[in-house]
């Protein structure tokens, strides 16, 4: 098998740079430099506040432009973001895989890289273990009134309340993939019911899932209006889109929650606002918007049954090394001829 051009587009350490090289000796690893990935990405911050690393040496525009052009012309493999040109297929005519170190795809559902035929993989189950956490701390921080509190000891108020409790209470996680289940898995520890949403539906008598009932999306209003928390960890696709809308928040308890912890335009946002103001659900814990950042006019700044957080339910301080670590396996598995982990079906748009 010929040498292998690999282009990575994130600004990793070098010892990440290294493991990537240290799988085969075959790859020939090229690292865009801060210029070529401004330009790689159309000069978008990858997400709000985001600040690109200071380049070690002077490189003008037309020199990124010009070396960015070079390198993707030879490129077999991508690891990147996955804000990208929109026609990257033509600019990368050699291109065969793109990993991505995102969960979804769906900024790219409407791109030409989709429909090209590149293969895309994500880096689905890196995030199962904060993200669940995070689920977890907003079950516990609803139940317990923290927000109340909070806002309490800032007036410097012993205002005492009757908090509730998670264990024997249920749960719905809509969607039960890497990060779904292992929101159902921490939940049944706590002694929580655990009512999980599946697009293809699946048998509890197979072991694969953690969860006292598992059920296709026909019977998603059932499950919301038997759950004392609702958590939403779906992709965004076509088929999500606005999928927690009027209808499935009327659905729900008035003393309920939703946490929402995948794409902010899976739940209708207008509609949620209604439901918090008008007291159809009892609160909500959000890390994902329609639009982000939130704008400060949203009058969800201003409710108190809402606790608010910028987008960052999956980070954490190892999430490079989870993605290069992913990334060097599936590597391995493409010069072995071998089937990739999280392979994008533009079908579904996962």
């Amino acid at each position: 098998m010929p040498d292998v051009n690999v282009v990575v587009t994130l600004g990793l350490q070098q010892e990440l740079v290294e493991r990537v090289k240290a799988v085969d000796p075959r790859l020939r690893v090229t690292v865009l430099s801060p210029a070529q990935r401004r330009l790689f990405r159309g000069g978008h911050s990858p997400w709000p506040g985001y600040r690109e690393a200071a380049a070690d040496t002077e490189e003008s525009e037309e020199q990124a432009r010009g070396a960015l052009h070079t390198t993707l012309a030879e490129a077999e493999v991508l690891f990147t973001l996955s804000l990208m040109p929109a026609d990257l297929p033509s600019l990368a005519p050699h291109l065969r895989w793109l990993q991505l170190t995102s969960a979804g795809a769906d900024r790219l559902l409407d791109s030409e890289v989709l429909k090209s035929g590149i293969t895309i993989t994500t880096a689905s189950g890196i995030h199962a273990a904060p993200v669940g956490e995070y689920a977890v701390g907003m079950m516990v921080m609803l139940a317990k009134g923290w927000p109340g509190l909070f806002r309490a000891q800032a007036r410097r108020e012993w205002a005492r309340i009757t908090p509730q409790e998670l264990e024997g209470s249920t749960v719905a996680v809509v969607g039960m993939g890497n990060v779904g289940q292992e929101i159902a898995r921490l939940a049944k520890a706590l002694n929580m019911r655990v009512l999980g949403v599946r697009r293809s539906g699946a048998s509890l008598e197979s072991g694969d899932y953690v969860a006292d009932e598992i059920v296709a999306p026909l019977e998603l209003l059932s499950v919301l209006s038997r759950s004392d928390f609702v958590v939403v960890c779906l992709p965004l696709t076509e088929e999500t889109h606005h999928l927690i809308g009027e209808l499935a928040l009327r659905s729900m308890k008035p003393t309920a929650y939703l946490i929402n912890v995948s794409r902010g335009a899976v739940v209708d946002e207008a509609a949620l606002l209604r439901a918090l103001t008008e007291g159809w659900i009892a609160g909500a814990g959000l890390d994902v918007f329609e639009t982000e950042p939130l704008p400060e006019k949203s009058w969800l700044w201003q409710l108190n049954n809402v606790i608010i957080t910028p987008h960052l339910a999956g980070e954490t301080p190892i999430y490079n090394e989870r993605a290069v670590d992913l990334f060097c396996e599936n590597l391995r598995r493409y010069l072995a001829g071998e089937p990739l982990h999280n392979v994008v079906d533009p079908s579904r748009g996962y």
